[in-house]
């Protein structure tokens, strides 16, 4: 058995019979480790070492959290919910409310693509925006499996197609491995080769949406984590100020590309501005991280997981065990390949750190199969954004579960990631063979 695949299935299952995220990829680190050769003692210093991979991005959202509480004692999410519920007018207008989901359907998909191309902040929107917006989507009766997937879908299509902002690392990461590995190739082809696989992404978000979430669903009107119990008091200044804040944040995120540094400016604004108190700051402080505290560690120990995978050596055996497996079929490489990058990416849970690694096997079975590089770059390319879809340690599941749950009412494995892997993961599947087939 090769302990990669082992590790993966392990990791998964446990997450679906609701054994903490955290907890099975612990479990899955160490009998991954232990199938691989690596001993216990060598597997847990691995992947304690390994920690300190996401220690960086950890920090940046409990920083990113604090920041989303602080805006939250602005009352700028108080003016959003007034004018939100304008539009939603009374209960019994059906067409009202049916137009106010559309709207708040296209925003989300709007700013969750602009923040990977246009103006590339990641995720860090998401604790600003969404905990504000659940009692009207509340009201709407909006299914938040719908959101969860709108916002993955936006963290995931715009970068592996489209080579701005985050896209232009995507793409740059896939030409240097490819590289690299003896196969050079030109960043214009990658556009071309994720196009099928893009389109795939587009028709899961349309049926999710549009079919599998298009019904009601009843949530309880519950206190978001770090919101006052009382009614907000706001002022034209708090607001003003909020705003500047939400400006800071972004234009220093996108100069320093420093997630820590952006939450840093924004919570400075506030306090300078006398809009967030010095007596309040420790308890916003310690509220942010608090609501962001579960994608940090899953974060911390997925590092712990792929530093394990890494050292077993099995990613090796995996190629050679597929190169005997498919033999001449180009068909069923592609298959395999794709398998075996869901796998990876799965257990990994970003694409941009799986590319080194699929690219290494990739290219040479690619090259062996007889695929065009074009084809091989929409195996690489799917391979890792299957990962960014629907894995459980992905930073574009974490982050919308994170906004999503910030009442308590919203499930990572089963609300968020099952659903992006059944909308995103399989369109993806079969549009990325297409793609390596026909391209």
């Amino acid at each position: 058995m090769n302990a990669v695949l082992v590790a993966v299935l392990v990791m998964l299952i446990l997450s679906l019979v609701r054994v903490h995220v955290v907890i099975a990829l612990a479990i899955g680190a160490l009998v991954g480790g232990l199938l691989g050769g690596l001993g216990f003692d060598q597997t847990i210093s691995v992947f304690t070492a390994g920690l300190g991979g996401s220690a960086t991005v950890a920090l940046s959202y409990a920083l990113l959290g604090a920041f989303a509480v602080a805006i939250a004692r602005t009352g700028l999410p108080e003016v959003m919910v007034n004018w939100v519920v304008k539009l939603v007018g009374k209960k019994g207008d059906t067409r009202k409310k049916a137009l106010s989901k559309a709207l708040i359907f296209f925003l989300l998909a709007i700013v969750s693509c602009f923040s990977q191309n246009v103006v590339p902040i990641h995720i860090a929107f998401i604790p600003i925006l969404i905990p504000p917006i659940l009692k009207i989507l509340n009201e709407l009766g909006v299914d938040r499996r719908a959101i969860a997937t709108i916002l993955t879908f936006g963290l995931t299509a715009p970068y592996i197609f489209l080579p701005y902002g985050f896209g232009a690392i995507f793409h740059g990461i896939i030409a240097d491995n490819m590289d690299e590995n003896g196969l050079i190739v030109e960043l214009s082809m990658i556009p071309k080769a994720m196009a099928l696989p893009t389109i795939g992404l587009v028709i899961g978000l349309l049926i999710a949406v549009l079919v599998t979430y298009r019904k009601n669903r009843v949530y309880e009107d519950r206190a978001i984590v770090g919101a006052r119990k009382e009614k907000q008091v706001y002022t034209n200044w708090s607001i003003i100020s909020a705003l500047l804040s939400i400006v800071a944040t972004l234009v220093v995120q996108t100069l320093s590309d420093s997630m820590i540094v952006a939450a840093l400016a924004g919570l400075v604004v506030l306090l300078v501005s006398g809009s967030l108190k010095w007596k309040e700051a420790d308890d916003v402080v310690t509220e942010g991280m608090k609501m962001m505290a579960f994608i940090s560690f899953v974060m911390l120990a997925a590092s712990g997981f792929a530093a394990v995978i890494r050292e077993t050596g099995h990613v090796d055996l995996l190629v050679r065990q597929t190169s005997n497996i498919v033999g001449e079929s180009q068909a069923a490489a592609a298959l395999l390949m794709l398998v075996i990058g869901l796998f990876i990416t799965m257990g990994i849970g970003s694409s941009f750190a799986t590319i080194p690694i699929i690219a290494t096997l990739f290219v040479p079975l690619g090259m062996a199969a007889g695929f065009s590089p074009v084809a091989i770059i929409a195996l690489i390319g799917t391979a890792g954004a299957l990962g960014d879809a629907g894995a459980p340690a992905s930073d574009s599941t974490l982050g919308p579960t994170a906004g999503l749950n910030a009442d308590g009412q919203h499930n990572h494995i089963w609300d968020t990631c099952v659903p992006t892997f059944v909308h995103f993961n399989i369109p993806l599947f079969i549009f990325g063979w297409m793609a390596a087939m026909f391209l």
